[in-house]
């Protein structure tokens, strides 16, 4: 059936590169995609498969083979991140400001080519595939979340879920696995230093939050440094820091941003108490108070093995051993790790780099773009993971 999948990918390519700059032209922020949501209903529409729509935006088709079996789903995220585009395509986004950055543009595209493959040869399996076109990826809650509350995971159950990720690093025409913990999990840490500003040349009449900020940001360190297990990565970033002052003025507060990551589920909520303990404490003691607000966000992704072993063994398949890479462990994050907490899944990486000597388009960055190879490979491995995975228990 390898070769029957090739060549039916192969054949929607033209279409997939169509669908593709569709999206890429109107892409919609986290929680907004109306007209994206309205797009891949259209296309459903067409084939005449099965759908519903979830938490507004989210939709879920469903394609049923020649007889009951288990099912497997495949995920794709269809949102878009708040950046302008710079690159000189006439695919470029008509939306500014707005930019599929991320590549969701080409999961969603994957996602409706092995939904047309699989819809095409669906006399020739058992069971049933759920594709899962989610919201919201990008953006707190995260758009799985919303959707495994609604029920995407029920009626029926899948017994496994993949999903894919563009790799701008990764040459087109190969994919990588990793086995375990992949990505890390993220919450957000706002803080709130307050004091008592002033004149700057009188710091002996006031309580000054710059300064407290000052031993915050690198005080916090330890937490990472000297109070996590070394085995396991942690990392506490500080991307923003807001003081609304001036060069004679200390302001009465410092606003605060950022994340920390980790992949071990107990030691992140205990860095969560020790990261609010310390920065309380730190603050009192200089005369001040630091209000902290830690924001809860993704788990991280745990590939589960009998998965990831299916799917890499149908990547050498489909597209052979030279092809198939080990992958290293991210401390960047992705929602598809609500899934894994739920159901046995495996989150992987599409090569997308045209040759070793391109530039490298990185992610969530303004000239991000693809080799659009990558549509027909991605489409057609999806469906080949989904029937090979509809052949285990």
């Amino acid at each position: 059936m390898i070769e029957e999948i090739k060549k039916l990918a192969k054949g929607l390519q033209p279409d997939l590169i169509q669908i593709r700059r569709h999206l890429h032209q109107h892409p919609e922020l986290s929680f907004a995609e109306h007209n994206t949501s309205k797009y891949i209903q259209s296309q459903l529409d067409e084939l005449g498969v099965e759908y519903s729509v979830m938490a507004k935006t989210g939709v879920v088709a469903m394609i049923h083979g020649k007889a009951p079996g288990k099912c497997v789903a495949l995920r794709g995220d269809i949102d878009a991140l708040p950046i302008t585009e710079t690159n000189d395509v006439d695919y470029a986004s008509k939306n500014i400001g707005v930019m599929h950055a991320c590549g969701h543009d080409v999961h969603t595209t994957c996602l409706l080519g092995a939904l047309m493959i699989i819809n095409s040869i669906r006399e020739q399996f058992n069971g049933s595939v759920k594709f899962i076109f989610q919201l919201g990826e990008e953006t707190l809650p995260g758009g799985a979340s919303l959707m495994i509350k609604k029920g995407v995971l029920k009626n029926p159950e899948p017994k496994a879920i993949f999903g894919q990720h563009v790799f701008p690093e990764m040459l087109v025409g190969k994919v990588g696995f990793r086995f375990g913990p992949y990505m890390a999990s993220a919450d957000e840490v706002y803080l709130t230093v307050k004091g008592k500003g002033g004149h700057a040349a009188l710091p002996e009449r006031l309580v000054d939050p710059v300064l407290i900020t000052a031993q915050l940001l690198t005080g916090l360190q330890q937490i990472v440094s000297r109070r996590s297990n070394p085995k396991t990565p942690s990392v506490l970033s500080f991307g923003k820091v807001a003081a609304n002052g001036a060069t004679n003025v200390i302001p009465d507060k410092v606003e605060v941003a950022g994340t920390f990551r980790t992949f071990d589920e107990e030691w992140r909520f205990k860095a969560h108490k020790l990261i609010a303990d310390f920065a309380q404490k730190t603050a009192e003691a200089a005369g001040g108070q630091c209000e902290v607000d830690i924001r809860v966000g993704y788990p991280f992704v745990d590939n589960d093995d009998q998965c990831t072993r299916v799917a890499k063994n149908a990547a050498i398949d489909f597209l052979g051993a030279d092809n198939v890479v080990d992958l290293d462990m991210r401390m960047t994050a992705e929602d598809f790790a609500f899934y894994t907490q739920e159901v046995p899944g495996a989150f992987y990486r599409l090569g997308t780099r045209s040759s070793v000597n391109d530039e490298i388009k990185g992610l969530h960055t303004s000239t991000f773009d693809v080799d659009e190879r990558c549509l027909e490979i991605g489409a057609g491995f999806l469906a080949h993971i989904a029937l090979e995975s509809l052949k285990y228990e």
